[in-house]
């Protein structure tokens, strides 16, 4: 059986995408560190140098995290806003998406917001997608108790 550790997204700024997982989404930083490597095999990176920061939750440190990984001052690639296409790729988070929405909006981070309310067992579960300030599309999921 696998189990999810963690998933790492490229940020072009880490205090502008902490600012979204950290203080927009609750995720607390389990780890900052820069670490020297052969990346450039691993990952096709353009440095060997890389900063890495995890993301998630103090008492569950063995899965659920967001990496946040910079390779120094390449900002090459934009964020995009295509639609689905295979390799798709979001995070998706168990949050109460009322606060967390607050939250990103108070830290000007809410655009491309989209929202929706699909039924569940237990009623009506909201959901929201937003887009980090890379442009990665998070899935904000509510459960029925969290949910208005």
């Amino acid at each position: 059986m696998a189990l999810v550790h963690h998933s790492a997204v490229i940020a072009r700024d880490v205090d502008v995408s902490l600012r979204f997982y950290r203080d927009g989404l609750g995720l607390e930083v389990l780890m900052d560190h820069e670490f020297d490597g052969d990346w450039h095999t691993l990952f096709d990176a353009p440095r060997d140098r890389l900063r890495s920061v995890f993301l998630g939750d103090p008492d569950s440190p063995d899965a659920g995290i967001v990496e946040l990984v910079t390779f120094g001052n390449d900002t090459s690639d934009a964020p995009s806003s295509a639609p689905p296409r295979p390799g798709f790729f979001l995070l998706s988070f168990f949050v109460d998406v009322d606060a967390t929405m607050a939250r990103l909006a108070a830290l000007g981070l809410d655009e491309q917001v989209r929202r929706i309310s699909v039924p569940g067992p237990g009623g009506d579960v909201d959901m929201v997608t937003v887009r980090d300030p890379d442009g990665v599309l998070v899935e904000l999921v509510g459960t029925a108790s969290m949910s208005t």
